[in-house]
């Protein structure tokens, strides 16, 4: 989408805590106008509206849209964003163990402003899941790079977490 499009929709979403809970409608309506500019099926358009539903509280109707948009080639830092925020739907619906697969390779992938939230993201599927230490390793170790003192000896930690010869 052009230039235009993306800052209207930037703005829109800068205005969403103008909108109180039993408002969610008006903002959503607000996302479902400027998604009825781009093409039918577009997957940036369902990336769009799954962020609205969900933002409102509604991760079982944003979930189905998430995965309809990466099935459509949402790709890049968008893909990213809708993989991570796909996954926290999948746990909020209780369905944390699809939430973890769909981060884990995420781990992996080039390093962007999004790992934290990544590691954030699949921390919460893992703690669902009762695999509680997995889950806090991975939130040190990704606090460990932002701490002004002791980055080694968290990251170290991180490690000993599920790595007890480490």
């Amino acid at each position: 989408m052009n230039q235009d499009w993306e800052d209207r929709t930037t703005a829109a979403w800068a205005t969403f805590d103008d909108y109180p809970e039993e408002q969610a409608a008006e903002f959503r309506a607000v996302i479902d106008a400027l998604v009825a500019e781009l093409p039918d099926g577009s997957p940036l358009g369902l990336f769009e509206r799954a962020c609205a539903w969900d933002s409102t509280g509604h991760s079982d109707k944003a979930a189905p849209l998430y995965r309809e948009a990466l099935a459509l080639g949402l790709d890049g830092y968008k893909g990213r964003r809708a993989k991570i925020q796909l996954a926290s739907s999948l746990r909020n619906i209780g369905q944390a163990e699809e939430g973890v697969k769909l981060l884990t390779p995420e781990l992996d992938c080039p390093s962007d402003e999004l790992d934290d939230a990544v590691r954030a993201c699949l921390a919460l599927c893992l703690s669902s899941l009762g695999r509680d230490r997995e889950g806090l390793s991975l939130v040190l170790g990704a606090l460990a790079p932002h701490l002004p003192r002791y980055q080694r000896s968290m990251a170290n930690y991180a490690r000993a977490l599920t790595e007890p010869d480490a």
